[in-house]
């Protein structure tokens, strides 16, 4: 089978899983995709884990980098996991090894952080634990190859929004302010006030659900200078896509020009991340173009 035509049949498979985040759509989308990771992608990375940059268990952080790196730009990722579970790395998985070792291929320095899980933590929890890990990475990052100057934030699901939360609230912002070139927010709930009620939610957001709309990340999201790359993917639950649509709508309404907004084509909610490093990546494209434009690369 051809390159283009094997890139059909794994669409299909995708489309075949359909839309709804149940374990069962979870479970298989990681039993599709893992294994088309490329084993070879830490070949060369130095990984150093469970970097502290809180008091909490969970306020710990991984990096990947190389001793060819310099002064690099500096990707930090923050993984998913409905609020309540997920993490940087778990033993046997690719998970999120795989971001990491795109970012030291690419020329970056990658860092992947833990942050407190609901119902302990709860909004904007998330967003001032990315603050927290910011101030360690401006701090230290430097003794890895990395530039403190040039950090882009990337977040998926829960992650996005807590990226979108510290992006849209100074109150949650690092010791260094916003410390940030740009940042990636991939599926996202920018509108609480329009979002689904679920148990998840409510352990993130609170228990009553007319108080949500006062935390939406959509119109401060609308009025930051920060540069910004925004996706949605093609096979996306239905809420996300939706919400996508709705943050293009307010941006335009605004601005009077198309967003940032990208759709993601032949991914599902979870393989947007989970393809880096194999070949029916449609993210890593897009973000090493973004990274490149807002950091001062040049060939």
């Amino acid at each position: 089978m051809s390159a283009a035509g094997r890139a059909a049949a794994h669409r299909d498979a995708i489309a075949e899983l359909g839309l709804s985040l149940s374990p069962d759509f979870v479970k298989a989308t990681m039993g599709l995709s893992a294994p088309l990771v490329d084993p070879a992608i830490l070949d060369g990375v130095t990984v150093t884990s469970d970097i502290p940059y809180g008091d909490h268990e969970r306020h710990v952080l991984d990096v990947y980098s190389s001793p060819e790196l310099d002064a690099a730009p500096v990707v930090v990722y923050v993984h998913g996991g409905g609020f309540v579970a997920g993490q940087k790395a778990a033993p046997g998985s690719p998970y999120f090894g795989n971001i990491g070792g795109w970012a030291v291929r690419h020329g970056f320095v990658g860092v992947a952080i833990n942050y407190r899980l609901a119902p302990e933590a709860q909004w904007p929890d998330g967003a001032r634990d990315i603050g927290a890990a910011l101030t360690w990475v401006v701090d230290h990052i430097a003794e890895y190859g990395g530039d403190a100057s040039r950090i882009f934030l990337v977040g998926q699901s829960a992650g996005a929004m807590h990226v979108a939360d510290y992006v849209a609230q100074p109150s949650t912002h690092s010791a260094h302010g916003l410390a940030l070139a740009g940042a990636a927010i991939i599926s996202c709930i920018y509108d609480l006030g329009r979002a689904e009620d679920k148990p998840i939610h409510r352990a993130y957001w609170g228990d009553d659900p007319a108080t949500w709309a006062e935390k939406s990340s959509l119109e401060p999201l609308l009025a930051v200078d920060l540069p910004l790359l925004l996706a949605v993917a093609e096979y996306d639950e239905p809420q996300f896509q939706q919400q996508a649509a709705w943050f293009v709508e307010a941006w335009t309404a605004r601005h009077g020009l198309y967003p940032p907004m990208h759709r993601l084509y032949g991914q599902n909610h979870l393989t947007s991340v989970y393809a880096m490093g194999t070949p029916y990546d449609a993210l890593g494209g897009l973000l090493e173009q973004f990274i490149a434009a807002n950091a001062g690369i040049r060939d």
